[in-house]
């Protein structure tokens, strides 16, 4: 049973958001600075969040030669430079917001592994450029001119440059947006599991880590829970996709480059984290089995990262994995996020595509700028 006091002060909220990751913290946050005199709760399942928000690689990057080129092909230009914006000025706003010291953000700039398969993508190098420029006032990707050093095995036969991309501590961004929300009294529940919401009432019924039923009213309503959000609303166009990470035990030896790398065009991930390997994705090699909102390791998938690993990445010598784990991504029939409201007081920012540390806040942004200030 609850206490008058746990009814009169909680129950009630001027704007309730459902899901504690990058873009459910982001909206209260901005939430609350435009409208300081207005209460916010967060509502969060887990212990920390339950996605991937503080499960990924912490890429601050938008995309890839090869990813740009693939949008390409299912995407308008301007509809490609808008997604591609968006997460560019996104990535600015944290880094703005927050600090590069905060986030312990590192410029050392985004890598493509080019092989055979991927070749013919050089040729339109020039082109993509030229598109991307009014975004970014300088070329973007280039080839460098001597890549040996890095110790690549030798189907890598080039190396293409971002210079716009970069690097972040996954938790340390978690821990800035904790810090902010914090400083604007924005109260954070865990262990609320949400069974169903009523848009309508602004409604949202929730069971506790006791399995006590729950209440919560609001007059404003944010749904910020990414891949699990067909669960409260199943007509949405939303597919789970659980990405695998491994971290490596620190390396005897000083690892030869810095920065965000991709491979089979952008489909698998790695970095130094502290002079280990962090190597991630391979959803490609089984869509449907990573189809789910349940975690746990594919042996399929982690028997594909390792032989690049052994193969590509360290063929001179396999470190052992440390630890692994796995994060729920949510994705759509294109790679834009979900952004809109289902009636003029509820609201839903979701279907990140992978890329919620670079359009997680702008995408939070964008919600908050639907809202009435009624």
């Amino acid at each position: 049973m609850l206490s008058y006091w746990e009814k009169k002060n909680f129950l009630h909220q001027d704007l309730i958001v459902i899901g504690a990751g990058i873009v459910g913290l982001s909206a209260a946050i901005q939430y609350k600075e435009r409208f300081p005199e207005r209460s916010v709760l967060v509502l969060e399942r887990g212990l920390f969040p339950s996605g991937a928000s503080t499960k990924n690689a912490g890429f601050a990057c938008f995309g890839s030669l090869t990813e740009i080129l693939d949008d390409l092909d299912v995407l308008t230009e301007q509809e490609v430079l808008g997604l591609v914006q968006r997460r560019y000025e996104g990535l600015l706003g944290v880094r703005e917001k927050f600090g590069d010291a905060q986030l312990d953000y590192k410029p050392h700039g985004g890598f493509e592994l080019i092989t055979d398969k991927e070749i013919h993508f050089l040729e339109k190098l020039d082109q993509l450029n030229e598109m991307l420029r009014p975004i970014f006032g300088n070329n973007v990707f280039e080839v460098l001119d001597s890549f040996q050093s890095m110790g690549f095995g030798k189907e890598v036969k080039a190396i293409v440059k971002n210079q716009f991309e970069g690097e972040l501590d996954s938790g340390k961004f978690l821990n800035a947006l904790w810090e902010r929300s914090s400083e604007l009294r924005i109260k954070i529940l865990t262990g609320c599991k949400v069974l169903a919401i009523h848009p309508d009432e602004k409604r949202v019924e929730v069971t506790d880590a006791a399995g006590m039923p729950l209440f919560f009213q609001s007059r404003q309503l944010a749904i910020c829970t990414n891949a699990f959000t067909k669960s409260l609303l199943p007509d949405l166009d939303i597919r789970p996709g659980r990405g695998l990470v491994l971290v490596t035990a620190p390396m005897k030896k000083e690892i030869p480059w810095k920065g965000s790398f991709h491979y089979d065009k952008g489909f698998v991930y790695f970095r130094n984290i502290d002079n280990r390997l962090l190597l991630g994705g391979g959803r490609n090699k089984d869509f449907q089995g990573e189809e789910t909102v349940e975690f746990g390791i594919n042996p399929k998938i982690r028997e594909y990262l390792i032989s690049i690993m052994e193969k590509i990445i360290f063929p001179h010598g396999t470190p052992e994995i440390e630890m692994e784990w796995s994060g729920i991504m949510a994705f759509g029939p294109d790679k834009r996020p979900l952004v809109k409201l289902i009636n003029p007081d509820v609201g839903i920012a979701v279907r990140l595509g992978g890329m919620g540390v670079a359009i997680g806040w702008q995408t939070a942004r964008e919600m908050v700028n639907l809202f009435d200030a009624h």
